[in-house]
C-alpha cells in the first residue's frame, strides 16, 4: 500500500507522518516497532524533508513494511499468509487428480478468503 506509492519518488515527509498517525492511532507503533525504529521515524521527520540517502531509504522502507504487515486486517493478513498458499497447494491436488478447472483455484479470491477463515476459525476453536 504505501510502499507502493513511494517507490518510484523520493520518500516525503508527509506520507511518514501519516503513516505515523495512523500506526499510533491503531496501537500497532509500540507494539510492531522496536524502540530503534520508532527513533529512527522520528529523527528523520525531525530532520529532512524528503530522503534521498539510498542506505537511510532503505532502513525505512523496511521498518515501513513492518508498519503496513502490522497494520493489515486479520483477515487480510491471513489470505495472503494462510489463504492462497493453501489454495495453490489444494489446486495442484485438484488438476493431479483430473479435475481441469482446478487450475482456477490457485488464483480465485474467494476460495483463498474462504480457506482463510476456515483456518481462522480452526485455530480459534483449538485455543479453547
Amino acid at each position: 500500500m504505501f510502499l507502493e506509492k513511494t517507490s518510484g519518488s523520493f520518500l516525503q515527509k508527509s506520507t511518514l507522518i501519516r503513516l505515523k498517525l495512523r500506526a499510533l492511532r491503531s496501537g500497532v507503533w509500540f507494539r510492531a516497532l522496536r524502540r530503534i525504529d520508532r527513533a529512527l521515524i522520528d529523527l528523520t521527520l525531525r530532520v529532512a524533508d524528503r530522503v534521498r540517502n539510498p542506505g537511510l531509504a532503505r532502513a525505512l522502507f523496511a521498518v515501513i513494511a513492518r508498519l503496513e504487515n502490522a497494520l493489515q486486517e486479520p483477515v487480510s493478513r491471513a489470505i495472503n499468509e494462510v489463504g492462497f498458499p493453501l489454495a495453490r497447494r489444494l489446486s495442484r491436488i485438484g488438476s493431479n487428480w483430473g479435475n481441469s478447472s482446478a487450475q482456477e483455484w490457485a488464483n480465485d479470491f474467494f476460495f483463498a478468503r474462504f480457506l482463510a477463515i476456515m483456518h481462522l476459525n480452526s485455530s480459534c476453536s483449538a485455543k479453547r
